[in-house]
């Protein structure tokens, strides 16, 4: 068991190594396809999934982490069972899209720099909720 404030680090790690390893797979996968409209529609998808999905996420768990009323918790109490069935979605279904080869590579480059670079900035966020409770707390 961990410290409440400790879920809101392992958050922040999970979350920055996911969208660190999706963000290079589409970096990877970039170095053929690197046009203006490409760039472009990744930020438009970077946006879509940080101000409607993963943003509006992390302040829901900052939350409910914030709310235990207990001092600690199991370490996997970062996420609630409808996430960790979300995570296992979308990674049972990235490594299916790649490894099926379903979408062309200039897709999974565009696709997967907007989505990782979303998933990454969560993890930054969870590491600033992170650290706001540390200094808080001292």
């Amino acid at each position: 068991m961990v410290k409440n404030k400790f879920l809101l680090l392992i958050a922040a790690v999970v979350w920055l190594i996911a969208g660190y390893n999706v963000l290079r797979i589409g970096w990877i996968a970039y170095i053929n396809y690197i046009k203006p409209f490409d760039i472009l529609i990744s930020v438009v998808i970077f946006c879509l999934f940080w101000f409607l999905v993963f943003h509006k996420l992390v302040l829901k768990h900052t939350k409910r982490i914030q709310s235990f009323l207990e001092p600690k918790q199991y370490a996997w109490k970062f996420f609630d069972r409808k996430s960790f069935f979300i995570m296992f979605f979308m990674i049972t279904f990235g490594i299916a899209i790649r490894s099926l080869q379903l979408l062309p590579e200039e897709i999974i480059a565009i696709f997967y720099s907007g989505l990782g670079a979303a998933l990454f900035l969560a993890g930054i966020q969870f590491f600033h909720s992170f650290l706001v409770e540390m200094k808080e707390e001292a």
